[in-house]
């Protein structure tokens, strides 16, 4: 009986030791991970198909005419039917006008201008460029200054989209890939802070020309490509860790500078000045320069992601963001917006891989988002977009 025993206590404990997770068997969730098919999938391919049985509101037009603040001309030449498409668009998504950044200046800005401006008037407001060239050699604010008023002369109302993501200010066509080949040593870089561009801010301001400004850029870009890395793999041509740049906080400082240098001049902090990881800091940088706006553009999977904060955030500053896209022309895309902003949905679909959540935003609050913010502190709109067309 005894022996039966001892049997019975050596089964149960090698049934034990079997049923043991090998000592690298990893536990998360209070669940022991087993190998499976599943270990093959890579991430650029992982695209779950959610079981939640969710609202999804169809909301084809914003609920008031929407003026886009933040678009961009068309990489590859603007022509007459690439414009005529775009107003097309506009008409199926309610958008009553859209900023156009020509990235331009000279005879190319000439040219764009007579298309957007008189193909279709009244759907489009065209920005130019900075004459930055040989902003080393004397004379530059001084020919940079000229050639703005006379891009103003030909129909421009506000400069940008003007980056300077570490390598120097430019205009933000030619930051959307990766530089190639020698860079413009730091020491020599122009950074929008620098006092050789004073004299052009202040035409800026004497003008009444807002300057859409991108400054730094997500602060992802700073971390190291991996496994940590928060946006995915179609984000990676951005990143700039390692690189021979400054700090996020470095370049975040230069904008302060400049909004502390010149109060007259209306600067637009694109993308949410790309704070939008962080509210609270981006408030306090509204409440400290009375000239500084947002705008909201390809930012939507930072406000969807935290949807109570950013309430709270466009409630109280409702009056200094402005709406924008920055992605394209394309309807879906527009409509994508809308249901972002106006509804209470869960789960959406984002850009970034993230899912979102609806900020269900009020009637008052949307109106200055969508136009009334961009009526009142852009010049010239107000005459282009008539209350009227609702």
């Amino acid at each position: 009986m005894a022996v039966e025993w001892k049997r019975i206590a050596l089964a149960a404990a090698v049934a034990v030791l079997l049923a043991r997770p090998a000592l690298d068997q990893k536990m998360r969730y209070g669940v022991y991970v087993e190998p499976g098919p599943m270990d093959a999938v890579l991430l650029r391919d992982y695209e779950p198909e959610s079981s939640l049985v969710v609202p999804e509101t169809r909301i084809d037009k914003a609920r008031f005419p929407v003026i886009d603040a933040h678009t961009h001309s068309f990489t590859n030449g603007a022509t007459e039917k690439a414009v005529d498409d775009w107003v097309h668009a506009m008409d199926e998504s309610g958008v009553q006008l859209s900023i156009v950044f020509t990235d331009a200046i000279g005879a190319e800005f000439d040219r764009q201008a007579e298309l957007f401006l008189k193909r279709h008037p009244g759907r489009f407001q065209v920005y130019c460029s900075l004459d930055l060239n040989g902003y080393d050699q004397p004379g530059f604010s001084e020919r940079s200054v000229r050639e703005l008023e006379r891009c103003y002369r030909r129909g421009a109302r506000g400069v940008g989209e003007m980056s300077d993501k570490g390598w120097g200010l430019m205009p933000s066509v030619l930051t959307t890939k990766p530089f190639k080949g020698p860079q413009v040593p730091r020491d020599r870089r122009l950074h929008s802070d620098d006092p050789r561009l004073d004299a052009v801010w202040e035409k800026c301001a004497e003008l009444k020309m807002p300057v859409n400004l991108h400054v730094a850029d997500h602060p992802s870009c700073w971390r190291p490509l991996g496994p940590t890395q928060e946006r995915t793999s179609d984000f990676q041509h951005f990143n700039l860790y390692g690189q021979d740049v400054p700090s996020w906080e470095d370049l975040i400082a230069s904008r302060d500078r400049l909004l502390a240098r010149h109060p007259r001049t209306i600067f637009v902090a694109a993308h949410l000045g790309n704070q939008g990881h962080n509210l609270a800091a981006l408030a306090a940088a509204l409440d400290r320069f009375p000239n500084l706006i947002v705008d909201l553009s390809a930012r939507d999977y930072e406000l969807g992601r935290e949807p109570r904060t950013a309430l709270r955030f466009l409630t109280k500053y409702q009056d200094r963001v402005l709406f924008g896209t920055d992605m394209g022309r394309d309807v879906a895309m527009y409509r994508g917006w809308w249901r972002l902003l106006e509804s209470a949905d869960e789960y959406l679909p984002g850009r970034v891989w993230w899912r979102l959540y609806g900020l269900d935003l009020t009637p008052d609050v949307l109106e200055k988002l969508y136009r009334g913010n961009a009526r009142r502190i852009l010049p010239g709109i107000a005459a282009l977009t008539p209350v009227s067309g609702q």
